[in-house]
């Protein structure tokens, strides 16, 4: 088993000359990449002959699947009718997902709303257990959820966070987010010894086999010192943005793991991909 790698979406290069994400799959498979995230930051708006064209097009490409949930979730609003609608929208995903053959479904943890981390997290907690119901309910019991690490420092969902709320059902799978780590860590969370330190935390929590396949996002991030993530870059710019990806690529080799790296960089995501699984596979063959 070895790391796959993909885009968030659609490249500039990829918007210029198609019209469709129906086309992504095969466009990226030609790259050398193997895997794509649907996004649905914005709301779940995709019909099911589009969501299932795409699976099609995605098998016979060899590409694996995955889709981002609405970027406005809130998992720590102790709201009921905003649990309700949070419900709504990540079932809405799970059954694009569903119908597209994507096998993993990212999620945000949510906001601390004036809360201390500790409130905020027992709150998302019992959030997401109403969440799985439902989604077992519906029928998505076959998606797993990704609770995603977050930029801003006043979001919910620093490292140990995410693992906590994935140790209420082995289903759910962290996305590991290293630009948002390293952009509300300012700069801290980067290089080998970081790196090996948080995926130790990673297996330590959840076992190894989970910590082995887990989810992620990638991408260069520019942070301010107040409040973490700005905003993502690409690999071209050379203004010194991190996380450096070298020696994430080499750890992640060295242990022999198979996570999914889904590249998030600005309008320059699957070409990103593309270098980063070229790095990873000097490495992997002299682990």
């Amino acid at each position: 088993m070895s790391a796959k790698f993909g885009p968030a979406g659609n490249s500039d290069s990829f918007s210029k000359a198609h019209r469709s994400s129906v086309e992504a799959p095969e466009w990226i498979a030609g790259l050398g990449l193997d895997c794509y995230e649907y996004q649905c930051g914005k709301g779940v708006h995709v019909g099911e002959e589009t969501a299932r064209r795409v699976g099609e097009r995605a098998r016979q490409a060899g590409i694996s699947l995955s889709l981002h949930a609405p970027y406005f979730i809130n998992l720590a609003n102790p709201d009921r009718s905003a649990l309700e609608k949070t419900i709504g929208y990540i079932s809405a995903a799970c059954l694009v997902a569903s119908q597209m053959g994507a096998g993993r479904v990212v999620i945000h943890s949510g906001a601390l709303m004036k809360r201390s981390r500790r409130e905020a997290l027992d709150i998302a907690r019992r959030s997401l257990r109403d969440v799985i119901a439902a989604c077992d309910d519906q029928g998505f019991g076959h998606i797993a959820l990704c609770p995603e690490t977050m930029g801003k420092i006043n979001q919910l969902g620093d490292l140990d966070e995410v693992l906590e709320l994935c140790t209420l059902d082995e289903r759910l799978i962290p996305c590991i987010d290293w630009g948002h780590l390293y952009a509300r860590s300012l700069g801290a969370d980067d290089g080998q010894e970081a790196f090996s330190r948080m995926l130790d935390r990673v297996e330590e929590v959840l076992g190894t086999e989970r910590a082995a396949r887990f989810h992620s996002h990638f991408s260069h991030i520019q942070f301010t010192p107040g409040g973490g993530e700005k905003c993502h870059r690409t690999f071209s710019d050379n203004d010194g943005y991190g996380p450096g990806w070298a020696p994430l690529a080499a750890e992640v080799a060295r242990r022999g793991w198979s996570p999914t790296f889904i590249c998030e960089s600005a309008g320059t995501q699957a070409e990103d991909a593309l270098t980063m699984k070229r790095i990873y596979e000097q490495y992997a063959a002299n682990p």
